[in-house]
């Protein structure tokens, strides 16, 4: 899974202060703060606020989404889908047509994900269970 780096909404100084307290992928970040009390227990070690471990949590819980790496899934962010909940609700028409207007402007990613591209990460978002507990 991807490096805590890649997670979108963590920037540097984030990842290192969550690298310090063992976090150093998506996956270790979700295993860790998936949990209000993990959540309790890294924002204690790192100084970070929970709701921020939070949001961070549902978007490396979209990295789980076959397909949908770390550009991808700061694309889908970028959207408005924060979450797999969010991504299960997108009518994939729809959701296309805001990814290439948001990639126009942001240049995000330099190969646009298609229509059924995004049918199958809308399927396989509904076929997972969220990671948060």
């Amino acid at each position: 899974m991807a490096r805590i780096d890649q997670v979108a909404g963590i920037d540097h100084k984030q990842a290192t202060k969550l690298r310090k307290a063992g976090i150093r992928t998506a996956k270790g970040l979700i295993e860790k703060a998936s949990t209000k009390r993990g959540r309790a227990e890294l924002a204690k070690a790192t100084g970070i606020p929970e709701k921020d471990l939070l949001l961070w949590v549902h978007h490396a819980d979209l990295l789980r989404v076959p397909g949908v790496g770390s550009e991808y899934a700061q694309l889908l962010v970028a959207a408005g889908v924060d979450k797999l909940s969010d991504l299960r609700r997108r009518n994939p028409t729809a959701l296309v047509a805001k990814i290439i207007g948001l990639n126009g402007s942001q240049k995000i990613v330099s190969r646009l994900p298609t229509e059924s591209m995004v049918e199958i990460w809308i399927k396989a978002a509904a076929e997972l269970e969220p990671s948060i507990g």
